[in-house]
């Protein structure tokens, strides 16, 4: 069928992405298994080209650092100017301007009206990690609370709170000691077997159990928690969780570690997901679509509270780079010139309501979920025991990326279809990549039908 916007001039992957991909076999690290067997040779907006001349629709949207889309022009101009400028200096050794400019937006977009600081740092994991130091500093406390499913880095503490063992932790440990890990509110797979709302967020509660029968808060320094688990399975949870799990904690003297490495800079229809329970984070690292692409995190938080370490006690070589940093600072103005977080609602909606049509016709797909242009299809073998369907989901990625869209997997079972889907796609764009998820959708569920 022809398409508007993919256009596929070899197979997939083309002679010359597959020489490459060779190449990569024999001089990268095996661990660096690649998702789409395609070698990209440039990218704009929503879409991807290969070496090959094959034109996708991005669905992955650099693991979700791409909000304002591949090489928006603005952001592009503006790390041309830094580059003639200069590259790097660290900060603590010759500052520069851009880097406070971003610190104070930052802190003045950040949820809550507390005063606010910042620091920055070079990946999520980083800022996760440092978090964490910076909450047991102020605590003097050294135990935290993570959940099932979470997912927040791959460094030796962002690891140890991360749930899922393979394929981050198998083979790894000793993990960081002293941390505990309750259920999150995957509603779709509740534990209590009580359908929301009338379960009254009892999932939540369990944190006031853990209190007493695991952790004691005297020393627990923080719970932390993703708004919207990513890598668990795009797992929205009930607005009132966040709010009912941040009381409980405020109740018990524990911080509130949000992260919002993934859930930030307009992708749930918020500015920052943790808008949507109306909570304050005591501390927030976030990363990802900060800086389009270039490497630059940040915990941001309440002002007592990061500026609680000594001098030199957190921070790095790279950290705050100022290319990172205007790139941020353009990013933040591209996200409010062109709306991008009531768009991630619009298009969101738009999603939401192709999934659930979806849904209807496929009895493969067992829950559809989601928050703004964060949302995830749960594929099961059958509806009624709710079995994974993990293979299924497999042939649905390779299906998706022959046809000329990429998109994500996720969750425990590796059975979630996800997109990271960048915020300045168009509606044409999105509708033909849905188009095609469906098609591969509708092969797979009759294939599991002739089988079951």
């Amino acid at each position: 069928m022809a398409r508007k916007y993919i256009d596929l001039k070899t197979a997939i992957p083309g002679p010359k992405s597959r020489e490459w991909l060779e190449e990569k076999d024999r001089w990268v690290a095996r661990a660096w298994e690649v998702h789409a067997p395609v070698i990209i040779d440039h990218g704009k907006g929503a879409l991807v080209t290969d070496i090959d001349g094959n034109t996708f629709i991005d669905m992955t949207g650099g693991i979700g650092c791409l909000n304002v889309g591949h090489a928006h022009g603005k952001v592009v101009d503006a790390i041309k100017e830094q580059v003639e400028k200069s590259l790097h200096t660290d900060f603590t050794i010759i500052p520069y301007d851009s880097l406070i400019q971003l610190a104070k937006r930052l802190c003045e977009i950040a949820p809550g009206s507390s005063q606010k600081k910042a620091v920055f740092f070079n990946s999520g994991a980083e800022a996760v990690e440092n978090a964490v130091k910076i909450a047991k500093k102020h605590t003097g406390k050294k135990a935290f609370i993570s959940f099932e499913g979470a997912f927040h880095g791959r460094t030796m503490m962002a690891m140890s709170l991360t749930s899922k063992p393979h394929p981050y932790k198998a083979g790894f440990g000793p993990f960081a000691p002293d941390i505990h890990r309750i259920p999150y509110a995957y509603c779709y797979r509740c534990p209590i077997n009580k359908e929301y709302p009338g379960c009254g967020v009892q999932c939540a509660d369990i944190l006031k159990r853990a209190f007493k029968s695991t952790a004691s808060p005297d020393q627990v320094a923080a719970v932390v928690v993703e708004p919207v688990q990513g890598e668990g399975g795009f797992i929205a949870p009930p607005k009132e969780y966040l709010a009912k799990l941040a009381s409980i904690a405020a109740d018990a003297g524990v911080l509130m570690i949000v992260d919002e490495v993934q859930t930030g800079f307009g992708r749930t229809g918020k500015l920052f997901a943790s808008e949507h329970s109306g909570i304050e984070p005591d501390l927030m690292p976030v990363a990802k679509s900060i800086a389009a692409g270039i490497p630059l995190s940040a915990v941001v938080g309440k002002a007592e509270i990061v500026d609680a370490p000594d001098s030199n006690t957190i921070g790095g070589t790279y950290v705050g780079n100022p290319v990172g940093c205007v790139a941020a600072l353009k990013v933040l103005d591209v996200i409010e010139e062109e709306n991008l977080v009531e768009r991630a609602s619009v298009l969101g909606d738009l999603v939401m309501k192709r999934y659930h049509e979806m849904y209807d016709r496929y009895d493969i797909i067992g829950d559809v979920r989601g928050l703004g242009m964060m949302n995830a299809m749960e594929l099961v073998k059958d509806r009624k025991t709710k079995e994974p369907a993990s293979e299924a989901t497999s042939k649905v990625m390779a299906l998706a990326m022959e046809r000329g869209v990429l998109p994500l997997m996720a969750g425990i079972w590796g059975n979630v279809i996800r997109a990271l889907t960048p915020l300045v796609i168009t509606e044409g764009q999105l509708n033909e990549g849905l188009e095609v998820l469906e098609e591969c959708i509708a092969i797979v569920d009759k294939e599991n039908k002739a089988v079951t």
